[in-house]
């Protein structure tokens, strides 16, 4: 198989050595076959927050116009291609679906539950974004229905503990007064005590929001919170 350049693929040949078949790296990747094993595909998701006097004030959100979860609302992202970075592909999307350009982002993390998509194994890597409030406007386009900004807050309303673990339950409001929406998602957070974390979100109740987007929102929006206190 020949996926990089003769050139690229210098720096993989290591000590230059032969493996166990007696095959050097060329051979190798000659023989290789990536259709082997089944692959999970690969998307992005990029969630913007506006600041205003130092605080985050709303997400942009768009609301699905095609299968899985059509009619509701999520982060804009999408199919990585083939040879595209995932930074490149989160800002792609972003201006496909929203119109929105010339925006930094940084990698927040990747959710790769196995059943978090109806079509097949889809793990997707999530980018986080600051801008001005009122800096840009969005404008749906490609999959997207509608486009829009959302007033976003949270409220944590219950938490427990063992020796180990600790577990919260957080809401997750959004608003939008100009369509006449209010979303109370409701997400699970559990961590470990110690040094090591682990924390995790997980949808208890999505509330018109697309899939694992709960949880991904709230765990974006409490990112830029507390990089706004660090």
């Amino acid at each position: 198989m020949k996926y990089l350049s003769e050139e690229q693929n210098k720096c993989f040949v290591g000590t230059g050595e032969l493996n166990k078949a007696g095959d050097s790296l060329a051979v190798f990747l000659d023989k290789y076959d990536p259709d082997k094993y089944q692959n999970p595909c690969n998307t992005v998701d990029t969630l913007v927050f506006t600041k205003e006097d130092s605080q985050v004030k709303r997400i942009l959100l768009i609301k699905r116009g095609n299968h899985p979860c059509i009619g509701l609302w999520a982060c804009p992202g999408g199919f990585v291609e083939f040879k595209e970075n995932l930074y490149d592909a989160a800002l792609r999307e972003l201006q496909e679906e929203t119109g929105l350009h010339d925006i930094e982002a940084e990698q927040l993390k990747s959710y790769g539950d196995y059943d978090r998509d109806p079509r097949t194994r889809i793990i997707t890597t999530a980018f986080v974004a600051l801008i001005d409030e009122g800096s840009q406007k969005a404008q749906a386009g490609d999959d997207a229905r509608e486009a829009g900004w959302f007033d976003i807050s949270d409220e944590l309303v219950n938490k427990t503990e063992d020796k180990s673990l600790i577990k919260e339950e957080w809401l997750c409001r959004l608003s939008n007064a100009d369509k006449n929406i209010n979303i109370c998602a409701r997400v699970e957070v559990t961590y470990r005590k110690g040094i090591l974390k682990n924390r995790t979100y997980k949808v208890v109740d999505g509330d018109g929001l697309a899939a694992d987007h709960a949880a991904i929102i709230l765990e974006g929006y409490h990112h830029v919170k507390e990089a706004f206190n660090a």
